[in-house]
């Protein structure tokens, strides 16, 4: 079968430049790679077709050769310019990075190497616990964690001083090595120095090549008002260094806020339950109530409140973190029943029993309304 013009394949002409030779390859190589196209004869082929076919064209003496002589050029020992028929397998990988500079368009750990200097170091996390007080007003904490630094005596390079990092004999330098797994060629970091390209031959005798030493530190951090439980504050370079002079990772804490032994909290809303008397859930009264700031407020309870009744305080619940907004506060009123009473007690509230009449409890004669109509029924 004969060969499709290499122009044709990829959909450029002879005047085309290199930089629009690159864009229609990286189209087709993304539509009919392999990988996304599994067990797809057909997408293979024309994977491989195209890449060919930018094996030739994206290089200026095997383009020209091309233009003069088409195919031939680079069919049998004959043939003009030397050529031998494309071998994909070991131009697979040069190709890739000529193109899509790693390979992380299609899931391969065969990226262009990095040295581990240019690695940051981890990030930690540190659990800080405070309660609904300071969650209000805002709290300055100290705190102490244990780390890693830059080692002082080799300054994060790990090698004694005086002495440099020797090139890895096993990948040459390049942190990489290459492996043909059949249609492809794989890259890979280098098992011998982990993709640093060079091996520390004289370490560091305070940090034993290493780069970095334990070390505990101690900050101070301004945990601002609103925060609630779970809240995450990100303190930037905090963390760990990086090996062999990296950059140094971030320290997250995450707060966690005391439960309160009066509000319970939801989001910017506050909450708790106010119990009151029989009588003063009947006649109504006037009571201070406490607030999350320390202060008081009078709340007015009408005549005749119900058990559940809910009462809303504008502006005295949470700050919304980040905003000069305050939540609100509920009140839920619970009416407690007397657990013992005395001899007078008993007999007011059995004379206030027989004064008693439907108008008085409504919801007693709307139940058993609807009781009598279920019995008939």
């Amino acid at each position: 079968m004969s060969k499709r013009d290499y122009y044709e394949v990829l959909g450029v002409n002879k005047s085309s430049k290199k930089d629009e030779i690159k864009k229609a390859y990286r189209k087709l190589a993304l539509k009919f790679h392999p990988d996304k196209n599994k067990g797809d004869k057909v997408s293979e082929e024309k994977f491989k077709e195209a890449s060919e076919a930018y094996h030739v064209l994206s290089d200026d003496k095997r383009k020209a050769s091309y233009d003069q002589f088409g195919h031939s050029a680079f069919q049998g020992a004959g043939s003009q310019g030397g050529f031998s028929n494309f071998d994909f397998s070991s131009s697979f990988s040069d190709i890739f990075e000529d193109v899509f500079g790693d390979l992380g368009d299609f899931g391969f750990n065969a990226g262009r190497s990095r040295r581990r200097s240019n690695y940051r170091g981890n990030d930690l996390r540190y659990d800080i616990e405070i309660d609904l007080n300071d969650a209000f007003n805002g709290i300055e904490k100290k705190i102490n964690y244990t780390t890693y630094k830059k080692c002082k005596t080799c300054l994060g390079s790990g090698a004694k001083l005086g002495s440099k990092p020797s090139t890895c004999s096993y990948c040459s330098g390049q942190g990489k090595v290459r492996s043909s797994q059949g249609f492809f060629t794989i890259q890979q970091t280098c098992p011998e120095c982990s993709g640093e390209g060079e091996k520390i031959t004289n370490p560091c005798n305070s940090c034993s090549g290493i780069g970095k030493t334990q070390s505990n530190e101690s900050v101070s951090v301004k945990i601002p008002k609103g925060v609630d439980d779970g809240t995450r504050i990100r303190l930037a370079g905090k963390g760990e260094a990086g090996s062999k002079g990296g950059g140094y990772g971030d320290l997250y804490l995450f707060v966690s806020v005391e439960p309160h032994n009066i509000f319970k909290r939801s989001d910017e809303n506050l909450y708790y339950e106010l119990p009151i008397s029989i009588a003063d859930a009947a006649l109504g009264t006037t009571v201070e109530v406490p607030s999350i700031d320390g202060g008081k407020t009078k709340i007015k309870i009408p005549s005749g409140t119900q058990t559940g009744k809910q009462l809303r305080l504008r502006g005295k619940g949470m700050p919304i973190l980040r905003r000069n907004i305050f939540g609100d506060l509920y009140i839920r009123i619970i009416t407690e029943v007397p657990t013992s009473l005395n001899k007078r007690q008993k007999e007011l509230l059995a004379e206030f029993k027989n004064l008693e009449d439907t108008k008085s409890n409504p919801l007693i004669k709307s139940f058993f309304d609807k009781a009598k109509k279920f019995w008939k029924n």
